[in-house]
């Protein structure tokens, strides 16, 4: 008989509580395995829960606990995850998360850990959701060579996109709306400013390219500048907007990992993702691409994969060595985004056709309903985006927006 503690019971927390109790026969049965729930860490008091007498607000009663082999951190946030998950990992006790803060600021730290004590740090729950990612990218595609990972990993601003796409709902009024639903905190920028998405794919990028990757390391853009002008020339275009997290392998070895907007055009499949869901396309040399989809969030979808994490940490004898990745000193190895070739959507105002094509040569005009006589919009042909950004500020003000185009 082995104990898993659960540090944290809030909204994750209570429900892989909630889903290991009602499930533990059959996931011991399944798994070959014997877990029973041996602490839940949490500073407040909850009483008349059929687990209340598991609550602890002491770490050290985990800690020395000898027979709690396997522990879930869902607190969120780096203070004091950190110093809990790595203090249990050097008492040989493997750790299944749902933080992707946690994971994209210390993973490497952690998995170092983790492998001197033989033991394992586990984060499916971290950048999907219920979506199974980190599983697949280190187990089932480990034969191949990961040239591109590019996915929609943030359903609050995916929902706010599907509003102002599909009902002509301007940007505040979608957030209002996502915010009433649930969707979106009180304070949405982690998610409308592209943070959230940015961690997970810290997180994914690290995991197939084999070195960590810092937050602070790459650009960043959120969705709150887009308007409903611009959805519309993105439909006019054949695709839609979608605020994209990716990572590629560029042709020198280095990788560039981004978060921004980018017009997806409607052979892709990432263009149809819809609402709170969320989806990861993968491609690499063998297999070309898959697609993983399903609700990126919520109480119970999330607690699904800490605890697959937690079934996973029971059954293993000794660290997992393809789920690790080195640390990185610097950046080196990160391709600076205003080199990458890309073509760009250019929405601008008082600026003739001849100044454009002066500028861009050939490029591929839009159009829309009620567009306005002095508003062009158009697409560039392949340029370094430091090109094109050159290029739109001799425009000046008349520049009303510019948005990548996915090309993957």
């Amino acid at each position: 008989m082995s104990k898993i503690a659960v540090l944290g019971h809030g909204v994750v927390g209570s429900g892989t509580v909630e889903l290991f109790l009602k499930n533990r026969e059959n996931i011991n049965k399944r798994n070959g395995i014997d877990l029973e729930l041996g602490y839940v860490l949490d500073i407040r008091d909850f009483e008349g829960l059929s687990y209340s007498d598991k609550f602890t607000k002491d770490i050290n009663d985990i800690l020395n606990d000898p027979e709690v082999t396997v522990v879930a951190e869902v607190m969120g946030g780096v203070n004091p995850a950190f110093d809990f998950v790595k203090s249990c990992l050097e008492k040989g006790k493997s750790v299944a998360t749902s933080n992707k803060e946690l994971v994209a600021k210390k993973g490497a730290e952690l998995l170092k850990v983790a492998k001197e004590h033989n033991c394992n740090f586990m984060f499916e729950a971290s950048t999907g959701g219920a979506i199974p990612i980190i599983r697949p990218m280190h187990k089932c595609l480990a034969g191949n060579e990961i040239t591109a990972v590019a996915g929609i990993l943030n359903g609050t601003t995916n929902f706010i996109l599907t509003k102002m796409i599909e009902e002509n709902m301007a940007f505040d009024d979608a957030l209002s709306m996502a915010q009433k639903l649930g969707y979106a905190e009180k304070d949405p920028t982690a998610d409308i400013e592209g943070h959230d998405a940015c961690r997970k794919i810290c997180i994914l990028s690290s995991l197939a390219y084999g070195r960590h990757v810092y937050p602070d390391w790459v650009h960043c853009e959120g969705i709150t500048k887009l308007t409903l002008e611009d959805v519309a020339y993105a439909q006019n275009w054949g695709g839609e907007i979608k605020l994209i997290g990716s990572v590629k392998k560029c042709d020198d070895g280095k990788i560039l990992p981004m978060v921004r907007p980018a017009f997806v055009c409607s052979g892709n499949q990432l263009s149809h993702v819809d609402d709170v869901f969320n989806a990861i396309m993968v491609y690499g040399d063998g297999f070309d691409q898959a697609m993983f989809y399903g609700r990126g969030a919520g109480k119970l979808p999330t607690a699904s994969a800490v605890l697959g994490d937690i079934i996973d940490c029971a059954k293993l004898t000794e660290t997992s060595k393809s789920q690790y990745w080195e640390d990185s000193a610097d950046d080196s190895f990160i391709m600076n985004y205003l080199d990458d070739q890309v073509q760009m959507y250019v929405r601008v105002d008082n600026v003739s056709d001849a100044d454009i094509n002066a500028e861009f040569g050939q490029v591929e005009y839009l159009d829309r309903d009620n567009k306005p006589a002095n508003e062009k919009a158009f697409i560039t042909s392949k340029l370094s985006e430091r090109e094109i950004q050159t290029k739109l500020e001799k425009f000046g003000k008349n520049v009303l927006a510019f948005i990548r185009v996915l090309d993957f």
